[in-house]
C-alpha cells in the first residue's frame, strides 16, 4: 500500500470582493480528488490547501479556482 504524502501549497488570488467568494473557492477546490482541506483567507487574498500530489497537481488547483472566477498563483508565503 502506498502512503500517501499530503503537500501544503499556497496561493495567492486576485479578485475577491465580498466574503461569498470564501464559499465559492472551498467548495470548487474542495471536490478535487486527493484534496484535504481548504482555507480561504479573505483578507490576505491567501489560500492554502492540503492535497495528495499524486492525485491532485498544483494546476488543477489553479484551475479549479478559476472555475470560480478567480485567478491565483501559487506562493512561497
Amino acid at each position: 500500500m502506498t502512503t500517501a504524502i499530503t503537500a501544503h501549497t499556497i496561493f495567492r488570488a486576485e479578485g475577491f470582493s465580498c466574503p461569498s467568494c470564501v464559499h465559492k473557492i472551498e467548495k470548487q477546490v474542495g471536490r478535487l480528488k486527493g484534496v484535504t482541506n481548504v482555507e480561504v483567507h479573505f483578507a490576505s487574498a491567501r489560500i492554502e490547501v492540503d492535497h495528495d500530489e499524486s492525485q491532485t497537481t498544483v494546476d488543477e488547483i489553479v484551475a479549479a479556482i478559476a472555475r470560480a472566477g478567480y485567478t491565483a498563483t501559487p506562493s512561497a508565503f
